[in-house]
């Protein structure tokens, strides 16, 4: 009687897995993704000349249209500036927040999640970036300002702790509209969001003194985050005391900077991954 053998088992076993890809070291994922920022900037030349443009043509229709009636003196323009600063701020920091939702919607974050490095490099590249175009933009606001008869009377030390406070305040409304790009559907509607920060310089004392408004807004616009921003950029400007404005205008920074990181933080974990 025949008996059929049975076919031995195969004893080779499974490939082993594949070693995990390191991920790029110290800051290198972010400085290439700041460097893809600046140059996304770049070809962007519109959103960049309008980030300039707008606040300057408010700023000499502030100074040449409104001026003589605000302050018949002429020293308007001393006024306004540092409002200006924190409109072109704004107006900056506002295309981060389109810039991160195209990203989101295109999925080039899925890509990236893909090679080794930290998707969320893509997050810090947009917001430096940002904090870099904004700066040069600041620079040339105020040196059109100089043009049409604004004297600052800063010291030098004076002008380094507005250089930091300008960073700073630029750093932190960034972070907000990187956040508000992460939690929009679409960049038009991130664009839309962003837009009702914008009008906050507008409810504060960077145009006119608190004083001058109607009593019940006054508790609004004295309370605000940008009042005591503007006014101590204001007096750092002209060499004038800032008393606890100062204070109260680095503690708003910061906590809209740790509300803004903790806030983009979730979302992108949430929408993008994950690491």
């Amino acid at each position: 009687m025949n008996i059929a053998l049975a076919a031995p088992r195969s004893t080779a076993s499974a490939p082993p897995p594949a070693p995990p890809r390191p991920h790029l070291r110290g800051i290198t994922a972010e400085t290439v993704f700041v460097g893809r920022s600046l140059r996304h900037s770049l070809r962007d030349g519109e959103s960049l000349l309008m980030a300039i443009l707008l606040p300057v043509v408010l700023m000499l229709m502030f100074t040449w249209v409104f001026g003589g009636a605000i302050d018949p003196s002429g020293a308007y323009v001393d006024y306004v500036v540092p409002g200006i600063i924190l409109i072109c701020a704004g107006f900056g920091a506002s295309s981060t927040a389109v810039y991160v939702a195209n990203d989101m919607r295109t999925g080039i974050i899925d890509r990236f999640r893909t090679m080794p490095l930290r998707a969320s490099a893509v997050l810090t590249g947009h917001v430096v970036a940002s904090v870099l175009r904004n700066l040069i933009a600041t620079a040339i606001v105020i040196g059109v300002g100089v043009l049409v008869g604004f004297r600052p009377a800063a010291t030098v030390g004076e002008w380094l702790a507005l250089t930091g406070l300008i960073a700073l305040y630029i750093l932190a409304i960034t972070y907000l509209f990187a956040a508000i790009g992460l939690a929009a559907g679409s960049p038009e509607a991130a664009n839309g969001y962003g837009f009702i920060l914008l009008f906050l310089p507008y409810l504060s004392s960077a145009f006119v003194p608190v004083a001058s408004m109607p009593a019940w807004l006054q508790p609004v616009a004295a309370n605000q985050p940008i009042t005591p921003i503007v006014e101590t950029i204001r007096g750092l400007l002209t060499d004038t005391p800032v008393q606890d404005e100062a204070w109260w205008a680095i503690g708003w920074c910061v906590a809209i900077l740790v509300v803004a990181v903790a806030w983009g933080s979730w979302l992108f974990r949430r929408k993008a991954g994950r690491r």
